[in-house]
């Protein structure tokens, strides 16, 4: 990810095994991270159990919200591909019990589609 990418906001794939070790107290013990997305200091994870998002909050980012979603909680979402002149990608996603959905931003260079393949494949568990 370039830092243009970082400054507009847009999101690009991260290692899972350094997500999986910074996120190693939060995990349970058979919990697996499989995908993650990182946005800027934010993240998006995949794991086999549950969407975790990590909002790092405050100058220095030590502030940290965790936020956990199961997957059975998830009950749609949508995909808006980047066009030819817009160079970003959307992802929303509606959760059980909230009227307005979770709003992620990809770049161009991101397949949207792998991402929305690896969520359907688990809300479809």
């Amino acid at each position: 990810m370039g830092i243009f990418d970082g400054v507009m906001g847009n999101a690009s794939e991260a290692d899972t095994k350094e997500v999986a070790e910074e996120l190693d107290e939060l995990l349970s013990s058979t919990e697996k991270v499989e995908h993650a997305y990182k946005l800027i200091r934010d993240l998006m994870v995949f794991t086999d159990k549950r969407l975790i998002l990590v909002d790092k909050q405050g100058v220095t980012g030590k502030k940290i919200e965790y936020h956990s979603i199961p997957y059975k909680s998830i009950t749609h979402f949508s995909v808006e591909t980047a066009g030819t002149f817009d160079l970003e990608a959307e992802l929303k996603i509606w959760i059980s019990g909230s009227a307005e959905p979770i709003q992620k931003t990809f770049n161009k260079q991101l397949n949207i589609y792998k991402v929305q393949s690896v969520l359907s494949d688990y809300v479809s568990k």
